[in-house]
């Protein structure tokens, strides 16, 4: 188990943040009374343009009035092309063509829907959603389709990697590295390394992951208990994380060394 501090905390922030996410998600594509329900023909209707009823866009089939938004999504703006349509795929993609503004994300990979993600929070954040639009992600019932309950399984296990990735990030920090052609190549740890900052500096190590080709440099603590031991009262070698199966020394590297260097 991480110990308390700095890597505790982060640890903290990021499942209490996937917890409010897991509710949002509940939130955001759940039952609710009171929406309107459009078909795609009648929610086209919606482009801001003269004599229009309105300027809305759909993302994973919540529409939201995009009116207060008028100088970005009215005819003629940039992204004009989302107004009046789920162009879900595009907020991914860029692709801006006829071909490309359309709702069908069935290939995207989990960390593009996590981006995805990232937009229906924007939207929630700044706009009215004022229904849902019948097809690909809703239902005539308002409800839910397979489609979208499979994106939302998606973003879910997206959300869990992360934090996974992101826990073992705090345990084992990237190192710092330098290259040059008079000098070769150098690799140390520091009390901040790889953008984590922490109370101990540790020694370069490679980290081998099942299905990377390569091992990658991190930091490893030397001292203490294993990370992932729990409670702390257990009896331990005092080594830290240096005894994890995953890794290896590197060559010629002095094995408690904070520096490697691999002069030409």
């Amino acid at each position: 188990m991480l110990r308390l501090g700095g890597r505790g905390l982060l640890l903290g922030l990021a499942v209490a943040a996937a917890a409010v996410m897991a509710a949002r998600l509940m939130g955001w594509w759940g039952p609710r009374a009171g929406f309107r329900l459009f078909i795609p023909e009648e929610l086209s209707r919606y482009r801001g343009g003269p004599g229009d009823p309105g300027l809305y866009l759909a993302l994973l089939g919540r529409v939201y009035d995009v009116s207060s938004g008028r100088r970005h999504y009215e005819p003629g703006s940039h992204y004009s092309g989302f107004a009046g349509r789920d162009a879900s795929r595009a907020f991914v993609t860029g692709d801006y063509s006829e071909a490309g503004l359309v709702d069908d994300i069935s290939d995207l990979s989990s960390s593009e829907l996590l981006t995805l993600r990232h937009w229906l929070s924007f939207y929630e954040k700044n706009y009215v959603c004022v229904g849902r639009v019948i097809g690909r992600f809703y239902g005539e019932d308002g409800l839910p389709t397979p489609a979208l309950t499979q994106v939302e399984a998606t973003i879910t296990r997206g959300l869990e990697a992360n934090k996974l990735e992101l826990q073992e990030k705090q345990t084992f920090p990237p190192c710092n590295a330098e290259w040059s052609s008079a000098r070769g190549s150098r690799l140390w740890c520091s009390q901040k390394s790889g953008g984590v900052s922490r109370d101990w500096i540790g020694v370069p190590r490679k980290l081998y992951k099942p299905g990377a080709k390569e091992p990658r440099c991190v930091c490893v603590r030397t001292t203490g208990p294993p990370s992932d031991q729990m409670p702390d009262n257990l009896p331990h070698r005092n080594r830290g994380d240096l005894d994890h199966p995953n890794l290896a020394e590197y060559t010629g590297c002095p094995p408690l060394a904070i520096t490697c260097s691999f002069p030409l």
